[in-house]
């Protein structure tokens, strides 16, 4: 075996790993967003938000438009919107972008709660930047799918700009 092959090889299995790792993160993202926005027509699931979107500047104000079901319900709905578009990357790329920049704005929002839901820094231990477990370290994992919509969006608006009918690298 040369060399050559060796390192041919090597880049085939790197190649398809990285695949995979695209397939991975665009598809659970869409699954996490489908998933957590179906759990929002369930009263438990409003009920556990309320405490997030009261304590919020940005979003308490809907508590006076909508009740705790029905804004629960519509952020299902965004939540479930968002994970389809996703999921269309390899169909209709621009639609899938725009599933992701919606999921930004989402995450964005409740990373948002960091700094208003009271609980989240953990005071027997000094606060700031030690979390507790519930809220902060559940708050604390949209910075990782905050990371993935903002990929799935770059990664999308490049998939745009091919001809729909170009080979690509890419599978995801």
């Amino acid at each position: 075996m040369s060399m050559n092959t060796g390192g041919s090889k090597l880049a085939m299995q790197s190649d398809r790993i990285a695949d995979l790792g695209r397939l991975a993160v665009r598809y659970s993202l869409s699954a996490v967003l489908i998933w957590v926005g179906a759990l929002k027509f369930t009263n438990y699931e409003a009920t556990g938000i309320e405490m997030f979107v009261q304590n919020s500047p940005l979003i308490s104000w809907l508590y006076e438009i909508f009740s705790v079901r029905t804004l629960a319900v519509l952020l299902g709905i965004a939540e479930i919107a968002a994970g389809i578009a996703i999921a269309l990357h390899k169909i209709v790329p621009r639609v899938a972008a725009a599933g992701a920049a919606f999921a930004i704005v989402l995450f964005a929002v409740t990373l948002t709660f960091l700094l208003s839901t009271p609980g989240v820094w953990e005071n027997s231990s000094g606060g700031f930047p030690k979390l507790s477990p519930n809220p902060g370290q559940f708050l604390a994992k949209d910075v990782m799918f905050l990371a993935a919509a903002l990929w799935c969006l770059g990664d999308s608006l490049v998939a745009s700009r091919r001809p729909h009918n170009a080979s690509s690298s890419q599978t995801a």
